[in-house]
Order: structure tokens, then sequence, then C-alpha cells
């Protein structure tokens, strides 16, 4: 229950916005009858505290997932919607106010006004519409984002240049995906669509980096059987992510809830088939020639759980040619891989979700994420060490996709 007092001090921030708001609104259209003002309010705040009491069941009660993700997604739209609005109806009372100052100070009546008779239109009702105008802009795309973007997924292909790379392994091909989120679903056919895109690549082993829950093992019970399908001739491995430890919804200290959670997130990888890495390594081998596959526990900078051990994934891998490493934070990258562990030949994330809105295109990308993360997207390099940045699968929180859509990332393996 850690993120209770925030969602808490958040929805009485809404309250009271609302509250702004409704007043703003019922004071612009004035010649509305009492009647009409008292339906408008009335529906307003039903709406209002619906939806606020409806993410809470949502988040902390057992749901049916479909409703809770219908309830989320009507609470982001609106509330979206309502802080477009904010601007617009401050600079209306604060005109009003300034006006109030200047008839004080010139001590004119107070029914003394500064809009000519024959304006067909005050500038407040102006302003409010200008408002209602704008909102409906973000509401549009956010509205698309859902509707097209959220389950478009894009089949990215990458060629990884490995110089110590085996004969055997020259033009192998793997597949990635990451953050899954699967709490976040409401649509289980396209999220099969996905899946069928991977398998139809054919890949010869597949990785999966981390976040398969936003925090609940429970929210894969509708998913497991369509992600264990997800299979490959030389294996699936996976890793762990932030969201997969339940820290978001028990806290960071441990309790014999959050154990039996974590252990059941786990287990639901070896249901489906998946081999789960927890700061270990695998040999993968073909036709006698080895590479490494290493995973580690998240390890993340600044407030995400540092539970990765780099020294155990490590052990015993030094007569590998090649190393690759399951990380889910890009951002242990740069902290550790990089001035550490020279090693590592590559290394594959997920996590930014490339922040679900930007541009990306093959020669051109941005995310307001790349003001967070230095590698948030794509194919990183420094000297002889590689990262890929998958922007994931599925979707938290906003529950769509503008510009930045899931991806499924398709490798070649070259030697150089």
């Amino acid at each position: 229950m850690g993120r209770a007092p925030f969602l808490i001090a958040g929805c009485l921030l809404i309250i009271a916005f609302d509250y702004y708001c409704i007043k703003a609104i019922l004071a612009v259209f004035k010649t509305w009858s009492e009647k009409t003002k008292k339906r408008v309010e009335v529906t307003y705040w039903t709406i209002s505290l619906v939806l606020i009491v409806g993410v809470f069941v949502g988040i902390f009660f057992n749901i049916f997932l479909s409703l809770r993700a219908v309830i989320l997604v009507a609470f982001f739209l609106i509330t979206a919607c309502k802080i477009v609005m904010l601007p617009f109806l401050l600079l209306d009372d604060l005109r009003r106010l300034f006006i109030a100052t200047f008839r004080k100070i010139k001590k004119e009546p107070e029914n003394t006004s500064l809009v000519p008779a024959a304006e067909p239109i005050s500038r407040s009702s102006f302003i409010l519409k200008a408002g209602l105008v704008a909102a409906a802009v973000p509401l549009t795309s956010l509205t698309w984002g859902i509707t097209s973007g959220a389950y478009d997924y894009q089949v990215r292909r990458k060629t990884l240049i490995l110089p110590n790379l085996p004969a055997k392994f020259d033009g192998i091909r793997m597949g990635q995906i990451s953050d899954i989120h699967s709490g976040s679903f409401y649509n289980p056919r396209a999220v099969k669509g996905g899946v069928e895109m991977l398998l139809k690549e054919k890949t010869d082993f597949i990785f999966f980096t981390g976040d398969i829950v936003n925090d609940m093992a429970t929210e894969m019970r509708d998913y497991q059987d369509i992600f264990s399908k997800v299979k490959a001739p030389l294996g699936v491995f996976s890793s762990l992510g932030n969201h997969d430890y339940g820290d978001y919804h028990f806290g960071k200290e441990s309790s014999p809830a959050k154990v039996r959670n974590l252990n059941d997130v786990k287990k639901t990888h070896q249901l489906m088939g998946w081999d789960l890495l927890l700061n270990e390594h695998r040999r993968l081998k073909v036709d006698g020639e080895e590479i490494g596959i290493l995973g580690i526990e998240n390890w993340g900078m600044g407030r995400f759980p540092k539970y990765g051990r780099m020294d155990l994934a490590t052990k015993n891998t030094d007569d590998l040619p090649v190393k690759l490493l399951l990380s889910h934070d890009p951002s242990h990258w740069r902290a550790e891989v990089l001035p550490k562990y020279p090693q590592i030949d590559a290394m594959f994330s997920g996590h930014t979700h490339g922040m679900q809105f930007g541009v990306r295109t093959e020669k051109y990308q941005w995310s307001p994420i790349e003001y967070i993360y230095k590698e948030w997207a794509g194919l990183y390099q420094e000297q002889n060490q590689q990262l890929y940045v998958n922007v994931g699968y599925g979707f938290l929180g906003y529950p769509g996709r503008v510009g930045i859509l899931p991806e499924i990332t398709i490798f070649t393996l070259k030697r150089a």
C-alpha cells in the first residue's frame, strides 16, 4: 500500500481542481437556468467521483482487468483534458483580477463593464470556449493513441555486429520483447496478434527483458496461455524488471504477501517455459561452439531497485567469446556495465517505453524521455560494447501510444 498516500494526495488535488473548474464554467454560462446549472454540476461531480473511486478500487482490489482498464482509460483522458483547460481558466481569472484591481484604483462602480455592449461574446466566454477547444486536441490525439497505437506492433530489424562471434552463430536470429505489463492490457486478441507476429519471424532464440506485470502475479491470468506460445529452438530467456517485485503495491519492505507474489511471478516464467535468469548465466551451444547468455535482476539508477548482481552473473564466463546481457534498466549500462564489465559485448534492456509518446522513424527519434535517459530507444555503442533499448510490448499509465509504437525487435548476429 506504499502508493496510497500519493494517490490520495493526487485525488484531493483533482477534486480541488474540479471545484475550481465547475465554478468557472457555471460563472461563464450565466444564461443557463438554475435547473440546468444544477444538472450540469451534479453530472460533472458524479462522473469525477465515480472515476476517482474506480481508480482506487481498480488498483487495490481484485476486479476484472477489462473493467479496470475502462476505468483507467476514462480517468486518464478526462484528467488530461482538465489539465489542458487549466491555463485558460487561470488566464480568465487573472484577467478578472486585473479588471477588479483597475476598477478599485480608478474607483469605478462595480457594474461598470470594460466590454462594449455590442460585443457578441464576452472575453470570459471566449477564453473558456478556447480552453474547451484546446482540451479537444489532446483528447483526440490520446484517444487515437489508445484506439490505434496501443497494439500497433512494429517489427524492427537490426544487424548486431559481434567481432568475436563463433562461426556457427554467424547469421543466427534473435528476437526481443520487453515490458509486457499485462495488468494494463484490455484486448487479448490484439495481444495474441503481436505474439503471432513474433513467431512468424522464426527466430532461433528470444529475450524478454522484464516487467511482465504492473504489480501482481495475478495480472497474467488472462495472458499466460498467450505468452506460453512464445517459443524458440534455442530457448526463451527472461529477466525481471522493477515492476515485477511488487514494490509499488506492497512497499519496499519485505512481507509474506510480497514474497509470495514475487515467487508467483517467477513461477509464471517457469510455467510458460521461459528460462528466467536471476543473476546467473547460460551457455548457448550450436554445433559445439558457445556464447554466454547472462541475466540479472533489476538494477537501475535513482529510486529504482538494485537487486542485480553482475559479479554472480559473470562468474565462470571468462572462456566465453561473446556475452549477451539481459538487464531491464538501460541506466545500468552506463553506470556499471561500461566502467566495470568490458567483457559484456551487448546488453538488452527495456524500461523506458519511449514514454509512449514522441516521434520515431528509421533516421530520427525524439521523446521527452530523452531528457531523463541518455539511452532510451534503439541501438547504442561505445567502443566495443553495445546496448539495445526496446521501447516495450505493452503500456503503463496511459493506455496507448502516440508515435512510439510497441516493438518486436529481430536481430541478426554477424561476425565483423
